[in-house]
């Protein structure tokens, strides 16, 4: 893949937007991504990111206006038609079973005023197209984003703490890394410029606790671990849009099946595997602690009790949520339908 991080022929002054900055030469011993170009990090990683973001907010409306919103638009449109249409025929052959034909005509005529979506249905698809928009994103990002993160961990050492400081990276690694990092900015400035929902001080939260674990973890040479977590923690947010985009669409039985899998997923992502890494982070097996700037080395008690807490505080938040889920699942199992109450209500 090496190949997506290198472009010739760019002027000097965009280089830094449109690559890798800091190539560096292959070590003589590398444990992973063998033939990969190497990179070293730096200040102008921050010029990518913002290149990422700005295409991120022109990904997300072209997906959103040019392919979700209206198929979705179109969609519920017509099945809202369709439902309408059954009633008005249900209730003229109901007419012509026990009406003159003048009482016929005149239910007809008022059937044909039903033909048309009254205001409150009107308002009720256009939400339900909204937030198609932005939960279809939520699915095609995280998706794009869980399978390069799992081609990383597929690739990479399975080794999260030997050979620490792991500097330099292989390009594939800096690149999915800036990516992460762009995304949850991007997601910060999407989530102030939009509607307040119940839970939105709990994103904001979870996405600057992520960005300072993200940002650290490059920071302090502990990518390894940091792609693990990442890789881990995506995998739901696949299936949980996708129910919602089941919902939306009004297939409510394989919605149910859908927020089954993410229940499932989640538990064992979020509660087990993760934080089977944070013990791992609380002990980091085989490291040496050592704050030796010259060798990259950046770790000291103080510093790896910081990134426990920050997970820590991650995963109370997780546990919060989790309460929310089951309460969905609740639901589920009462005949009422999933129905995820952490983001979908407006305040």
């Amino acid at each position: 893949m090496d190949y997506l991080f290198r472009v010739d022929q760019i002027p000097a002054v965009l280089a830094p937007f449109l690559t890798l900055s800091y190539p560096v030469e292959t070590p003589a011993e590398t444990d992973c991504f063998h033939d990969a170009t190497y990179y070293d990090i730096g200040y102008k990683d921050l010029c990518l990111m913002v290149s990422l973001i700005a295409l991120m907010a022109v990904g997300r409306d072209a997906a959103r206006l040019g392919l979700l919103e209206p198929f979705a638009s179109w969609k519920l449109t017509r099945d809202a038609n369709l439902r309408r249409a059954k009633a008005i025929a249900k209730d003229e052959k109901n007419a012509s079973a026990s009406a003159n034909g003048n009482a016929h005509a005149a239910n007809g005529n008022g059937a044909a005023d039903r033909l048309s979506p009254d205001s409150a249905e009107a308002r009720r698809i256009h939400r339900k197209v909204m937030r198609f928009g932005e939960q279809g994103w939520q699915f095609l990002y995280y998706t794009f984003q869980w399978l390069l993160g799992l081609y990383v961990y597929q690739n990479a050492s399975p080794e999260l703490w030997s050979g620490y400081p792991h500097i330099p990276l292989p390009g594939v690694v800096k690149f999915y890394y800036l990516q992460q990092m762009s995304f949850y900015v991007h997601a910060v400035l999407v989530l102030n410029a939009e509607a307040k929902r119940k839970d939105h001080w709990q994103m904001m939260s979870h996405h600057i606790i992520t960005i300072v674990l993200t940002v650290l973890s490059y920071t302090y040479n502990f990518t390894r671990v940091g792609c693990l977590i990442m890789v881990i923690m995506d995998f739901c947010d696949i299936i949980l849009p996708s129910a919602k985009l089941l919902r939306y669409l009004g297939f409510q039985t394989l919605c149910d099946i859908a927020f089954g899998l993410f229940l499932i997923s989640w538990v064992v992502t979020r509660h087990v595997l993760f934080i089977m890494v944070t013990i791992s982070v609380y002990y980091m097996p085989g490291v040496k602690f050592a704050w030796d700037p010259a060798r990259k080395s950046y770790l000291t008690q103080e510093v790896a009790y910081g990134f426990v807490a920050l997970l820590v505080t991650l995963e109370i938040l997780q546990a919060i949520w989790c309460y929310m889920i089951f309460r969905v699942a609740w639901r589920v199992v009462m005949g009422y339908g999933a129905d995820d109450t952490r983001s979908d209500d407006e305040e």
